[in-house]
């Protein structure tokens, strides 16, 4: 499987997981010159940025910590882009979250990091 279908297998993955914890997708793949927003979804009331991270093992520290602080920046400003256009989201509280997958298609292990970053740490 190419690089790009191996991504969007894995955030299709991840969808599926938080719509099944109650979240509604807002918007996908929203791209920017900055970076792109993987998952754009919504928690009751709040907006949620979600960056899917995948990776085969757990060998060098694991999907999580691929996230890092240039990767929240670049998170951050495309968050901030998306907001500005789409004003009437930009009035709701906003987290960001990161869905670290780990194994493969059939048999993944998801782990779901709610509020893992702020701004402050972007």
């Amino acid at each position: 499987m190419a690089t790009r279908d191996t991504g969007q297998a894995f955030e299709a993955v991840a969808r599926t997981h938080l719509e099944h914890a109650g979240l509604r997708t807002v918007a996908l793949n929203a791209g920017y010159r900055v970076g792109e927003l993987d998952l754009v979804m919504r928690d009751g009331d709040i907006l949620v940025f979600v960056e899917v991270r995948y990776r085969r093992d757990a060998r060098f520290g694991g999907a999580s910590l691929s996230v890092t602080g240039t990767k929240r920046r670049r998170i951050a400003q495309a968050a901030n882009l998306w907001l500005a256009s789409h004003p009437r989201e930009a009035q709701r509280p906003c987290r960001f979250d990161v869905v670290a997958i780990a194994g493969d298609i059939a048999t993944p292990q998801i782990e779901w990091i709610r509020n893992a970053f702020s701004l402050d740490d972007a």
